[in-house]
This record gives structure tokens, C-alpha cells and sequence, in this order.
């Protein structure tokens, strides 16, 4: 018989140093090695043994005394970003997006540019072509929106092709958007790429209150940590076998027709790709109300997540996307301690408990008959085996 899960504290002092320190390591799509090596010495101190895959995911164990299926929390390291798609003749960079993102939220932006000597990066800002009021007047409020709008200018002394290239500079560098982050009295965190840099430093946080509570859990529990999921390559690699369950966290959107808020955890039901498991999902929505853990339902329309790329590399698992409140997401994002806080508590109750159906979710497939959900949803395992149509066997 599994325990009842408790709720822990969360060491949030940690969780806030863990997400300021993701928070300064550039980590656009691509160029993640960095982040990984971070994340991968986090996870050293809190006694998880992992291993890491070619391509760089992180799959991390804490390790139940049953064998069998287990399940997996997923978080992204990648954050979207810009590469060098030319070098124009005034000495600034046309660059093209990396991940899907909106030009109009990089104008302004402060980044860095990554050239192939690993010893320098060269720091620069994202402007509009015509960023002169004094020059173009109503021109600057006229212009389009777009990539094609915008350029980098260098902090350096450039004024030619030829110029950047003495610099290192050439086509296909990655050119990352500085976060900028801080953190208000009253709580709320703004900065860029907190998608899903904040939701890395919730699961840590979470694994972390399981592991200092001293509580064996009744399930082993992967901590899959993805860097192209920005681009949709996410979780296409690198999870356990015998995974029945991921919960996948990322950011939720706060925007009008959206349920979710900054301050409180949400639970997806649905994103734009499909709805998640009927069973896991409502699992977590009965654990976080059993457990007066703040949560909101919501379904999020333009977006996909990790989960979208297991299903579709032929993941046979239930899925779940908790969230934490983000306002104004892949842009100039803010959510809140008091959100990061209740979505650590719920994934750190989710260790606690033993897989959706634990009887029939060991095993890939089975009989009919034993099909949890023959008759009814939501289902038992004690529940009804009868067929909802009353068709009997046929035994001749």
C-alpha cells in the first residue's frame, strides 16, 4: 500500500539561486552544452545519477525498490534566440529567428554573439532600421514588424563585411537575447527565457524536497532534461523504456481567454496539438486539491511542448503539462515566486503516489477485460468490467 503523499516545503531560496544562475548562461537552441554541464552538476550535489545522450539530454533516476515501469518529469534547457543570416554593408547582422518568436519583442534587446573562439563573445543590441525619431520621425512608428526590420548593431567599431569578419563574426553564430532578469519585493520574476528555465529550476526544487524529506518512492522518477525543444526536437530522445507517465513543465500562458494566472500553478487539459491524458491529467488536479495546492485549468491554443514530440517518436505513455504562469510568453516574460513555489509542491506530491493504474500501466498492453477504462471515465481498477454494450464473448 502506497502512503498518502505529503505536501514539503520547498527550499525556495534555492529554487530562486538555481533559476538566477540558468537565468546568466545564454542557451539558445543549438548552442546548449553550456547549460547542460550546469544543470548536470546540480543534479551531482543532490545524489541523482544520470547519464547524458549524444545529443546532450540529461536523463536523471531517483530510484524506487520496484523495478518495472516508472515515469518521467520533462523540462527544457533551450530557450529561443537569433543566428546570423548575413553580415550587411554597414557593418551590422541580419539575423533569423531560432525557435518561433516575434521581432517585435527582440527590438531593444541587449545580446551577446557567439563566434567560433570560444574566449570572446561580442556584445551588441537588436534595432529596428529606422531607430533614429530624429532622423526618420513618424517613419520609426511606420515601419513593419518582422525580421526583415531589424539588424544588429555590434559594440564595436565596424562599418563593412570585412570589418565583422576581423571580429570572428560570419554566418550561422549564434546571437543570444540577454535575460535581464530581476525579481520585485512583491514576488514577481520578470525576464527573458524563463520558458523553461524557471520550470528546470522548479523540478530541481521538487526532486530536491523529495530527497531531503527522506521519502522512497513507490515509482522511479526520470528527470528528462531536453535541449531543442524550442524547435520541436524536445523529447524525441533520451527517455526510459519503461516510461507510463511523463508530466512534462513548462511555461503557462497569462493572456485574456486564458484561465491561468502568474501566481498559481496550472494544469493543462489541452494544448495545440491535443488533449493530454484524460487520467493522469485529472490525477494531478484531484492531488493539488486534496493538498490546497493553487492550480488553474486551462487549454492553450498556439503551442506544443515535449510531450508533442515523445507521442509523435512513438512514446506509449500517458501525458500531463503542468505550468507555471507566464505573462507575455516568448517575449518580455513574467511569472511569480508564489506560482513556482505550488508547481514544485504538486510535482514533489506526483513523486509521492504510485503510477494512474498501477496493475494495469506496468505492462505495455493487456487483455480487454482488464482495460481500466471499459466502462466509465473517469475509471478504477475496482470499477465495472462489464462492456458498455453488453456484447457478450463469443467462445465458440
Amino acid at each position: 500500500m502506497t502512503p498518502q503523499p505529503v505536501l514539503l516545503q520547498i527550499d525556495m531560496e534555492y529554487l530562486q539561486q538555481v533559476l538566477s544562475d540558468l537565468l546568466e548562461i545564454a542557451s539558445p537552441t543549438g548552442r546548449t552544452d553550456h547549460v547542460q554541464q550546469y544543470v548536470g552538476e546540480r543534479l551531482q550535489a543532490l545524489g541523482l545519477p544520470f547519464h547524458v545522450t549524444r545529443r546532450g539530454s540529461i536523463n536523471a533516476s531517483l530510484d524506487a525498490p520496484r523495478s518495472g515501469a516508472d515515469r518521467a518529469v520533462v523540462v527544457h534547457t533551450d530557450t529561443i534566440g537569433c543566428m546570423v543570416k548575413a553580415l550587411k554593408d554597414n557593418g551590422r547582422l541580419e539575423i533569423r529567428p531560432i525557435g518561433t518568436h516575434s521581432a517585435r519583442f527582440s527590438e531593444g534587446a541587449e545580446v551577446r554573439v557567439f563566434t567560433d573562439d570560444l574566449e570572446q563573445y561580442i556584445t551588441g543590441t537588436v534595432l529596428p532600421l529606422k531607430a533614429s525619431g530624429h532622423r526618420y520621425d513618424q517613419g520609426v512608428d511606420t515601419q513593419g514588424v518582422g525580421w526583415e526590420h531589424v539588424e544588429v548593431r555590434v559594440d564595436e567599431t565596424v562599418s563593412s563585411p570585412e570589418d565583422l569578419r576581423k571580429l570572428g563574426i560570419d554566418v550561422g553564430d549564434f546571437v543570444a537575447l540577454l535575460s535581464s532578469p530581476h525579481i520585485t519585493p512583491g514576488g514577481f520574476v520578470k525576464a527573458r527565457h524563463l520558458d523553461d528555465k524557471a520550470g528546470v529550476a522548479a523540478a530541481l526544487a521538487a526532486f530536491k524536497a523529495v530527497r531531503d524529506a527522506g521519502i522512497t518512492v513507490p515509482v522511479t522518477a526520470h528527470l528528462l532534461v531536453t535541449s531543442a525543444e524550442e524547435v520541436g526536437q524536445g523529447a524525441t530522445h533520451g527517455l526510459d523504456p519503461l516510461v507510463a507517465e511523463i508530466v512534462s513543465i513548462d511555461a503557462a500562458v497569462v493572456a485574456p481567454g486564458q484561465q491561468s494566472r502568474e501566481d498559481a500553478l496550472s494544469v493543462a487539459m489541452a494544448d495545440g496539438v491535443a488533449p493530454f491524458d484524460y487520467h493522469l491529467t485529472r490525477k494531478l488536479t484531484r492531488l493539488a486539491s486534496d493538498c490546497g495546492v493553487p492550480f488553474q485549468r486551462d487549454v492553450f491554443d498556439f503551442y506544443r511542448s515535449d510531450l508533442a514530440t515523445a507521442l509523435e517518436a512513438g512514446a506509449d505513455t500517458r501525458t500531463a503539462l503542468l505550468g507555471f504562469g507566464v505573462d507575455a510568453t516568448h517575449g518580455h516574460e513574467r511569472t511569480h515566486r508564489d506560482g513556482l513555489q505550488y508547481l514544485a509542491q504538486l510535482v514533489a506530491l506526483y513523486l509521492q503516489t504510485d503510477l494512474v493504474f498501477p496493475e494495469w500501466d506496468v505492462e505495455p498492453e493487456g487483455e480487454l477485460a482488464g482495460f481500466p477504462s471499459l466502462a466509465v471515465q473517469p475509471a478504477s481498477e475496482e470499477g465495472p468490467r462489464e462492456g458498455p454494450i453488453g456484447i457478450e464473448e463469443n467462445v465458440g
